[in-house]
């Protein structure tokens, strides 16, 4: 038993024996096959051999090498050289690893990079004896360093021109609003593009809605494409896929489109379909001048600003659409004319809020009354939903109708709250209402938990009267509580303004400051009366994120001189 275990331990030892003999004999070649050398340099005689590996690495032939280490530096990039001499001698005297990247100039004349890595050995009273080490070409290796070095501030480009597209984006609620970022240098600058153009589909063809500096005989006969038309804006909305165009390509490919080209200054331009949700909703035209090809860092970095582009538009057309259905909803609760009455003018307006599909129950109304005199109502039911334009609907209804009967202003408000506790709904309503009459100029108004009027006087001053108010339509525990009333009498021309509180009210800004606006308005606007009223509203469109609807009427009684006309 111990002898056959002996004798398999002789066996294995032999075995592996022979396998060292054999990777001994084929190191050389496996190293120089992966393009790596060793070398073995003598520091007392301070020659240095190199086996057939090293030898490639510094693109010398087996007998066109004399052993002495200056040959190799003076194959080496100077400043290399004198780095790795520096380098040797540190390690020759303080330390005995190194490792370190150097330059050979071919003989072709091309530059490679090499790597070596060695130690140095001592004899027994601890001096440098010889350096052992390996030599291998690593020019694959920093050539991948180097395309990434080039690469990331590309990277680092595409990331910073999608972020700004984004944030430039991101302000923008309408089709229109996308179409102003668009056309703006904001997002031409940082892809170095001299025009732009955005086409979408309109019924079955093709229509260019929006461009930047495009050039005139594009711009003028361009406007309308069919969508099987041998154009690249067709084919880009047609196959879902980008197309880069060069002068070149465009005289060959597309003869229809040359004409127009042939004579600009455009030299290459990218056609970007607009793909959301796997629908194609338009083409993105981006062009240049200079330029003759796209790198594959530059399609991506297209591709991938029309990708942002694309779900902007899809959002800015879907709020679009819920805006018009929502405006289109609230505008068939409101009064489709205003009547006309003498020794009186009237202007009304109806803002919706920015927010999309919400629907308000803001509203206004003009009640002819007994005795020539006018009633004028301005309410707001809570809530921004349909509940809340259905409530306003009906509760305007029956206002009119109490107004209509002849009832005080008190009386009306106060069946206008009874009429809202009988609704099985828990919304509750605001409410100003103004029992005018023209020739006199004298008002009797009353307030339901809304904002008092204003008045414009006939010298272009303004001022807030004082109201007395009551309380908000339909709370249940106060059914009995009256509403005082509250007489003003307007002078000739003065005009008074009844609205609700989105004219004057922003998130973040006491109600003041809003009414002081109003009032800058009524000052600087134009003395049309339905021209007053849209300046007034201009001043709240410019104000981006209107949370509340607005409901606005401005009244004013004629004047003794428009009285004797």
């Amino acid at each position: 038993m111990e002898r056959r275990s002996a004798r398999s331990t002789q066996d294995r030892d032999a075995a592996l024996q022979a396998l060292g003999a054999d990777l001994r004999a084929a190191l050389p070649r496996t190293l120089a096959a992966n393009r790596m050398g060793g070398f073995l340099r003598d520091l007392r005689s301070d020659m240095i051999f190199l086996d057939e590996g090293a030898l490639a690495v510094f693109d010398l032939s087996p007998g066109g090498f004399d052993g002495r280490p200056e040959t190799l530096f003076a194959l080496m990039v100077p400043e290399d050289a004198a780095a790795l001499r520096a380098m040797l001698s540190r390690v020759r005297d303080e330390t005995g690893a190194y490792g370190t990247y150097f330059r050979i100039r071919c003989a072709d004349g091309t530059i490679r990079w090499a790597h070596t890595q060695g130690v140095v050995e001592r004899d027994a009273s601890g001096a440098p004896l010889r350096a052992v080490g390996i030599v291998r070409d690593a020019s694959a290796e920093l050539q991948h360093v180097a395309q990434q070095a080039v690469l990331e501030p590309q990277r680092r480009h595409q990331s910073d021109v999608v972020q700004a597209t984004t944030a430039a984006l991101s302000r923008a609620l309408t089709v229109e609003d996308v179409l102003a970022a668009l056309t703006s240098r904001e997002i031409l600058d940082p892809v170095g593009a001299q025009a732009i153009s955005l086409t979408v589909l309109d019924q079955d063809r093709l229509r260019r809605i929006a461009v930047a500096s495009l050039p005139m005989t594009m711009r003028e006969e361009m406007e309308f494409s069919r969508i099987d038309a041998d154009l690249p804006v067709a084919e880009a909305f047609r196959t879902h896929r980008p197309v880069f165009i060069t002068r070149q390509s465009v005289e060959a490919e597309y003869p229809q489109l040359w004409p127009h080209v042939k004579d600009t200054p455009l030299t290459a331009g990218a056609v970007l379909p607009l793909i959301a949700q796997a629908r194609a909703s338009g083409v993105l035209s981006i062009m240049y001048e200079g330029k003759t090809s796209f790198t594959p860092e530059e399609r991506n970095l297209l591709i991938a600003l029309a990708a942002t582009i694309a779900q902007s538009v899809q959002r800015a057309a879907l709020y679009d659409e819920e805006h018009a259905m929502a405006v289109g909803l609230q505008q068939s609760m409101l009064p489709a004319t205003i009547p006309s009455m003498p020794g009186l003018r009237v202007a009304v307006r109806y803002q919706p809020a920015r927010t999309g599909h919400q629907i308000g129950g803001d509203w206004y109304d003009v009640v002819p009354l007994r005795g020539g005199r006018v009633g004028l109502v301005v309410g707001d039911v809570q809530g921004h939903d349909i509940q809340a334009s259905a409530v306003m609907g009906q509760l305007r209804t029956a206002l009119r109708a109490y107004a209509a009967e002849g009832h005080p202003p008190a009386a009306v408000m106060a069946r206008a709250s009874k009429f809202l506790q009988d609704l099985d709904t828990d919304r509750l309503a605001t409410c100003v209402y103004a029992d005018l009459d023209p020739a006199t100029g004298r008002a009797l108004l009353v307030r339901a938990g809304h904002p008092g009027p204003l008045v414009r006087h006939a010298d272009g001053s303004s001022s807030s009267p004082a109201v007395a108010g009551g309380l908000p339509f339909g709370l249940l525990q106060y059914s009995d509580a009256p509403y005082p009333t509250t007489e003003l009498v307007l002078g000739p021309d003065d005009t008074l303004l009844l609205c609700t509180d989105g004219l004057l009210e922003f998130r973040g800004e006491d109600i003041d400051v809003g009414e002081q606006r109003i009032r800058s308005a009524l000052y600087d606007g134009p003395a049309d009366l339905d021209e007053l009223a849209e300046y007034i509203v201009q001043t709240i469109e410019t104000r981006q994120g209107q949370e509340d609807d607005v409901a606005l009427l401005l009244a004013t009684a004629a004047s003794a001189r428009d009285a004797a006309a």
